[in-house]
């Protein structure tokens, strides 16, 4: 008796009824309308450099990106195991990392090769609970609402902490063992000037930011880098100082490449490079892998172990060195830090369209004029 009442309960829970985003925008116009600029909101179906790597990372089309990409998604160890495929008829899909999957994180999981999110219990024909970070939060017709001091601490470390793949090799590294999601929220979420509440008028007077700035943003780009030049007569040092709590480089698909250059008279007379600034190895910052035979492999879920790896620690500051021509009274020196979402490697591979996935974006620039002979 008591194992057909657990297995009609379990059964319960996985009908829960599930809240779209469309829906919560109903009482939550603005903070969705954040979220629609955010890459949240991004899943395989409008984010082409996701769907074209999924989609070459395993000849029998399994789907294990989506336990971070999808989360809401049903059936998840059949996209694994390939049974099933994306499907954009499917609302949960196409709702990417959703906002009611979210709110329903009760704790993360340590494991090795991923952390694991385990949701809160919802049970059907009552209203789903969410959770947040609200200290007086106020139900509503489609959901309760609870303040966790857990949710704080583990949103967003069950995706963003750390990945391998099946060989055991770390692909994506951003959070510490030490770091939990206030970090993350309080640089990531600032809060914002609040908005009115559609289901009661409710005028807060802030509330966190759910555009999730990050390097898509030119204000956030600019905060995590500091760059500092002192000269001699024929050598530049170029101090590149990570501000962020995390590494410089997180997305393996991304370059980060410093472009340097003297002026003298209005004429450029030296540069760190002769036609590409990724000629520069010391100041191209990115992380390149190795297949079983040893050879570069571009897909991460392919690689055995790590190629060049050329990054900077959070927090951690690394100089790089350069013979130069003699400077003079009145030369400027120019240095610029760069990113790009998909790296030159990834172009061909992927066949990729979409031009913003190419186009360098500029981190941070700063100018030093030689003073002295």
């Amino acid at each position: 008796m008591k194992k057909l009442f657990f297995l009609s309960l379990f059964i319960s829970l996985l009908s829960a009824s599930y809240l779209t985003n469309k829906s919560c925008s109903e009482c939550h116009e603005n903070i969705y309308e954040e979220y629609q600029t955010s890459y949240h909101s991004k899943t395989y179906f409008n984010d082409e450099l996701h769907r074209k790597v999924a989609n070459q990372a395993s000849s029998e089309d399994n789907y294990d990106c989506s336990t971070c990409h999808m989360p809401s998604a049903m059936d998840q160890k059949m996209f694994a195991s390939g049974v099933k495929k994306p499907d954009q008829t499917k609302q949960r899909q196409k709702d990417a990392i959703s906002c009611f999957y979210c709110h329903q994180i009760a704790y993360v999981k340590k494991a090795h090769l991923k952390n694991k999110i385990i949701l809160t219990r919802q049970v059907e024909g009552y209203k789903p609970t969410i959770y947040g970070s609200l200290n007086n939060p106020q139900d509503s017709d489609k959901h309760t609402m609870t303040h966790s001091p857990i949710y704080d601490k583990y949103a967003c470390s069950g995706c963003h902490s750390h990945k391998r793949n099946k060989h055991d090799v770390l692909i994506f590294d951003a959070m510490g063992d030490k770091q939990d999601s206030k970090g993350c929220i309080k640089c990531h979420m600032p809060l914002v000037d609040g908005k009115i509440e559609k289901m009661d008028k409710m005028s807060r007077l802030k509330h966190h930011d759910h555009s999730f700035a990050g390097i898509h943003d030119e204000t956030m780009r600019q905060k995590g880098l500091d760059i500092k030049i002192t000269v001699q007569k024929k050598s530049l040092h170029v101090e590149l100082q990570n501000k962020t709590p995390h590494p410089l480089i997180i997305q393996v698909a991304r370059v980060k490449y410093l472009v340097l250059k003297i002026k003298r008279g209005g004429k450029i007379i030296w540069k760190n490079y002769k036609k590409s600034p990724l000629e520069d190895k010391q100041g191209t910052f990115e992380i390149n892998f190795l297949g079983k035979d040893g050879k570069p492999v571009i897909i991460p879920a392919f690689a055995y172990k790590r190629g060049f790896v050329n990054n900077i620690k959070a927090k951690e500051s690394k100089i790089l060195k350069y013979n130069t021509p003699d400077l003079k009274k009145g030369d400027i020196i120019i240095a610029s830090m760069y990113v790009i979402l998909a790296k030159p490697s990834c172009w061909k591979l992927l066949n990729l369209e979409d031009s913003r996935l190419k186009k360098p974006m500029l981190l941070k620039s700063i100018s030093y004029t030689i003073k002295g002979n």
